[in-house]
């Protein structure tokens, strides 16, 4: 198989061959693979654990409304008692 890189990513594999961490170019090419499986697989982890907890949410009753006004009352409230409490 034979791959175009960019000259970017030709001197990064060049770099990390010369840094003596990886012996040949397609050492690095696998181990850049590997580590986009990783990630690919750890996304759909992500995404199915969202998926889960999205339907536990729609599942869990009847929605409440949003009272912005009280939830600003109650954050004021504390606010006014902290400073209110010695340090």
């Amino acid at each position: 198989m034979n791959i175009s890189l960019t000259p970017q990513l030709e001197e990064l594999v060049k770099r990390k061959v010369q840094s003596g961490l990886y012996g040949s170019a397609s050492e690095v090419m696998r181990e850049a693979l590997r580590l986009l499986d990783e990630r690919d697989r750890l996304q759909a982890i992500r995404v199915e654990e969202l998926r889960a907890e999205i339907k536990k949410g729609l599942e869990s009753g009847e929605p409440t409304p949003l009272d912005v006004k009280a939830i600003k009352a109650r954050g004021r409230e504390r606010l006014s008692t902290q400073k209110r409490m010695p340090t």
